[in-house]
């Protein structure tokens, strides 16, 4: 199984170095197990959207699901699987060239284990075109840097109007008594959370939640992404969460239940 590929062959060190030189281009992570993948059809979606937004450029879906039924593991595996869309051929002088998009797709083992309770503070940052899942991951990164280096796991992020809006590579999910509560505010379509929105059989809403004193007043609190499914969060700045909240065991089992979609 190859780990890094381009078009279906081995990626080349121009290519490569083209993303990281220019770092234009979207992606979507996903992963798959026994060669199935919750919410499939939402990652091509995804793909092919963000495509048109910034490549003005259309994608084969039948071409996507090849390539990442190529890297798969035969013996079925699970595994997180990175496809990212992009231009080798464009440059930072002429970014707005005709575009000829390649899909670069990588692989890594995905974590047996359920990852501990995350303990985050918030941070002020946007990212730039919040609704497509791009590559620009700098101001991403230097806030998860900087959280972890004051001791924390992970950054959660305020808008300008000190809304909380998602984490570094996460959406972010409330409990309280009247069910789940999504953050409103400008964030990115994440595709474990809509797939856990129409999984879950209690009532659930959308309001904004200021920091630091808004998640005060929820019971529990969690985080969402393909890698790990519904991850608790234990403490936003100073709120400390319960972790084992029956609520969150509740959302878990209704997320592992969506059966996954044939590569």
């Amino acid at each position: 199984m190859a780990e890094i590929e381009i078009d279906g062959g081995p990626a080349e060190a121009g290519q490569l170095a083209a993303l990281g030189l220019l770092n234009y281009g979207h992606f979507t992570t996903l992963r798959a197990e026994s060669g199935r993948v919750r919410g499939l059809a939402l990652h091509l979606d995804r793909l092919v959207r963000d495509c048109r937004v910034l490549f003005a450029a259309d994608l084969d879906r039948s071409v996507l699901r090849q390539r990442i039924r190529a890297v798969l593991p035969p013996d079925g595996g699970a595994v997180i699987v990175r496809v990212t869309v992009y231009d080798p051929g464009l440059g930072l002088e002429r970014p707005g060239a005709p575009a000829a998009p390649r899909l670069l797709v990588t692989t890594r083992p995905a974590a047996a284990a359920a990852p501990a309770p995350l303990r985050v503070r918030t941070a002020a940052y946007r990212r730039d075109l919040p609704e497509v899942k791009h590559v620009g991951l700098f101001g991403l990164v230097r806030h998860r840097r900087l959280a972890q280096l004051d001791g924390y796991d992970d950054v959660l992020l305020t808008d300008p109007d000190g809304r909380i809006t998602e984490g570094a590579t996460w959406n972010v999910g409330f409990l309280d008594g009247g069910g789940v509560v999504w953050p409103e505010a400008a964030v990115l379509p994440g595709v474990t959370a809509a797939l856990l929105a129409g999984a879950h059989p209690g009532p659930q809403r959308r309001e904004a939640v200021h920091a630091p004193d808004g998640p005060g007043r929820f019971e529990a609190a969690f985080a969402l992404n393909a890698g790990v499914g519904v991850r608790p969060v234990a403490a936003i700045d100073g709120t400390a969460f319960d972790s084992a909240h029956p609520g969150l065991a509740a959302l878990r089992a209704a997320y592992e239940g969506i059966a996954g979609d044939e590569v």
